[in-house]
C-alpha cells in the first residue's frame, strides 16, 4: 500500500488529543498541498489527525444539535488517550476540566506520518509514529505488515485500547493483520475487549448507563448520542432508532463475504436491547 511520508512534530498543548487522533506539524508547511492532500490547518500550520483503522472510545463527542459533549466510560477512554500520547514520546501530561492539555513533558516530539488522503472534515487519515523514519521520507512508501506494525495505530489495536473501525481505502492485506491483532486481544480480554458489550448485546436503561458504564463499538456510540439528543432528556426509548438509523446511511460492505449493505441491517434491537450482529472487524465502512 503506497502512502506519502511526512516528517513533522506532535503538539498537544491547547489541544485535547484522544485515542485516536492527535495534532500535527509538518516540518514543511507545504507538506499536504505538495502530496495533493485536501488538509485543514490552523494558523500555526498543524493538522488534526485521524488515526485509520482505529477507533477510540469517546472522551469529548459533540452530536449535532447538542448543548455539550457525550463521552464514553472514562476509564478506557482515557487510558487510550494516555497511551497513545505516551507511544508518542509525551510525559507528565496535564490537561483542564474541559479536556484540554496545559502542559506536557516535552512540549513538542518529533515523528513522521504516512498517509494519503484526508476525510471530509480536513483530517490526515494517517498511520503516525514516533522519531524520525528510517530511510528517510523523500519518497512514497510501500505499506506492509512490518511497516503497520510499528504504526502507533497497530500498538493501539494490539493492547486492546481501541476498537478497529475500517474503511475501503484500508489494502487488504494490512486489514488483515489488524483484525489478527483483534482476534489476539479479543482473546486475551485486553481492554476495550474485556468489557465490551457490542456483540453480546446491552440492555440500555439511561444516558448515564451509556456514558459512564457501557463499552461499545464508538460508531454505535455515536449514533445512539446523536438519536437521545432528539428527545427528551428524559427518555432513552429505541422504538425510533433503527430508523434513524436506517437514514444516517451509514454504507458498509462486510468480509469475507462481500456484501453490500448499512449499519442499521446489523444492528438488531429488541425492545431496549441492541446488538451488533457481525464484529466489528468484518465491517468496512465507505468513506462519507
Amino acid at each position: 500500500m503506497p502512502l506519502i511520508a511526512i516528517p513533522g512534530t506532535y503538539r498537544v498543548v491547547g489541544a485535547s488529543p484522544d485515542g485516536d487522533s492527535v495534532r500535527f506539524y509538518p516540518d514543511s508547511p507545504t507538506a499536504f498541498t505538495d502530496a495533493g492532500l485536501t488538509v485543514k490547518v490552523n494558523a500555526g500550520g498543524g493538522a488534526q489527525l485521524r488515526l485509520d483503522a482505529i477507533d477510540a472510545l469517546e472522551t469529548h463527542y459533540t452530536p449535532p444539535h447538542a448543548a455539550h459533549a457525550w463521552h464514553q466510560q472514562a476509564a478506557l477512554g482515557n487510558g487510550a488517550a494516555e497511551t497513545l500520547l505516551d507511544l508518542l514520546g509525551f510525559t507528565d501530561v496535564q490537561r483542564d476540566d474541559r479536556n484540554i492539555v496545559t502542559s506536557a513533558t516535552p512540549t513538542q516530539t518529533p515523528g513522521y506520518i504516512l498517509t494519503k488522503f484526508a476525510d471530509k472534515y480536513g483530517r490526515a487519515v494517517s498511520l503516525a509514529y514516533p522519531g524520525k523514519r528510517r530511510g528517510g521520507t523523500s519518497k512514497p512508501v510501500y505499506v506492509d505488515v512490518r511497516e503497520l506494525k510499528r504504526s502507533v495505530n497497530y500498538q493501539l489495536l494490539a493492547d486492546g485500547w481501541v476498537y478497529p473501525t475500517f474503511y475501503a481505502k484500508l489494502f487488504w492485506d494490512l486489514r488483515n493483520a489488524l483484525t489478527e491483532a483483534t482476534l489476539d486481544a479479543r482473546r486475551a480480554g485486553k481492554g476495550v475487549r474485556e468489557h465490551d458489550a457490542t456483540l453480546p448485546g446491552f440492555t440500555l436503561r439511561s444516558r448515564a448507563q451509556l456514558t459512564d458504564e457501557l463499552v461499545i463499538l464508538p460508531k454505535l456510540f455515536r449514533r445512539l448520542a446523536e438519536y437521545l439528543t432528539l428527545d427528551e432528556p428524559s427518555k432513552v426509548s429505541l422504538a425510533k432508532f433503527p430508523a434513524f438509523l436506517q437514514a444516517s446511511d451509514d454504507r458498509l460492505f462486510t468480509v469475507p463475504v462481500g456484501q453490500a449493505t448499512r449499519l442499521d441491517t446489523l444492528v438488531e434491537r429488541k425492545g431496549q436491547r441492541l446488538r451488533l450482529t457481525l464484529p466489528p472487524e468484518q465491517i468496512v465502512f465507505q468513506e462519507g
